[in-house]
């Protein structure tokens, strides 16, 4: 017996070193780099790049080479974009453990933002669905930029006309994970209750609309100052959470979406119903696992009750991009700006982000 518990104990001890190692490389942050030269013929736009992990401050304005279209790319004039809480994890590598694909150390890909709406300023060889002149919206690493190219087939879709620049740049990640959230994991369908829990912010302000166009009696849950604002956007009701705790109203829902993540799945299950479904969309920050704490309960818990709880991560489809342009052109969505700030702002934007409080959409506008 003696030999087994020494045995564990080096196993046991191995593990623990390894873990610490893997820990102490993965949070550690290397020093800046330089820009690097550019060729002197070399076309130029300028683009927010970030060449280490670390706060605002790493945030660069730099002329780098403008970009040249493949056979099955357009180049797109950026005209405005958006900041979502994706941007910021990116700039800061955090939680740690998505360095692991984003670059240990320092980040391999340098640029930051991903929403945008522009208008195509060329297209390559073999592109059919766009020209010059279109104007587009969807979801591009680099979208912090004068200029970026897209494939055809991905991310991209045609911006209605009855909707600005500056309001389509505010749709990608955030619209496409509302109408995930609630049309593929939550099942919405045409008079269920659904409740948004973090109503008044990027996800929360499409989610709203969005469940209202499905049909749903929507209930939002927001701060003081933003009540009036997520009754004018489509909820029926709307909690008040300085003043009201949701989970202890004794109401219940079909579907919960939560971007907040500041209940219990024991507290949100006493006001769902019995096949009801709780879609986790946020939570708390952390570098470590703390942000997966809410996933990992919610897979060991969803087995052995009758609601369904499940976190969901938002995958782009120029399809679903496609369903947004169709709701907007009707009326039935539009987008909620909070503030605008230009290129040279950004690091003040992703502050704005950072804090949580944004109404709506941060843009960032080129034009």
């Amino acid at each position: 017996m003696k030999l087994r518990y020494k045995i564990a104990s080096g196993i046991l001890l191995v593990l623990g070193i390894g873990v610490a190692s893997l820990a102490l490389v993965l949070s550690h942050n290397s020093a800046c780099e330089p820009a690097p030269a550019l060729s002197g013929d070399a076309e130029t736009m300028k683009a927010v790049v970030y060449r280490c992990y670390g706060s605002p401050d790493v945030l660069r304005i730099e002329d780098i080479e403008k970009p040249t279209p493949a056979d099955d790319e357009v180049l797109i004039k950026v005209h405005a974009a958006s900041v979502n809480p994706l941007d910021w994890h990116y700039m800061r590598g955090s939680p740690y453990i998505m360095r692991l694909g984003t670059g240990v150390g320092a980040p391999k890909e340098m640029r930051l933002g991903v929403d945008f709406a522009g208008t195509i300023e060329a297209v390559g060889s073999a592109v059919k669905r766009f020209e010059p002149g279109d104007e587009v919206f969807g979801g591009r690493t680099g979208a912090f930029a004068e200029y970026i190219v897209a494939r055809e087939g991905r991310a991209l879709a045609m911006k209605p006309p009855n909707v600005t620049f500056e309001q389509a740049a505010g749709v990608g990640i955030a619209g496409i994970t509302a109408l995930q959230a609630l049309r593929d994991h939550g099942k919405v369908e045409p008079g269920q209750k659904v409740l948004i829990n973090g109503a008044s912010g990027g996800v929360g302000t499409f989610a709203v609309q969005i469940a209202k166009a499905l049909g749903a009696e929507v209930t939002g849950v927001c701060s003081t100052r933003n009540v009036d604002m997520v009754r004018a956007i489509g909820a029926d009701h709307v909690f008040d959470y300085k003043k009201e705790d949701y989970t202890e109203s004794g109401q219940q829902y079909d579907v919960i979406v939560d971007m907040v993540g500041n209940h219990s799945l024991l507290a949100n299950r006493k006001v769902l119903g019995p096949d009801s479904i709780y879609v986790m969309v946020g939570g708390p920050k952390g570098n470590w696992l703390k942000p997966l704490m809410g996933p990992i309960k919610a897979l060991v818990l969803s087995p052995f009750v009758s609601q369904d709880f499940g976190m969901m991560l938002a995958k782009f489809s120029e399809e679903d991009l496609a369903a947004l342009a169709d709701l907007m052109q009707s009326g039935k969505l539009t987008p909620v700006i909070d503030r605008h700030f230009s290129l040279n702002e950004v690091a003040a934007a992703m502050r704005y982000s950072e804090e949580g409080r944004a109404r709506g959409k941060i843009i960032i506008d080129l034009q």
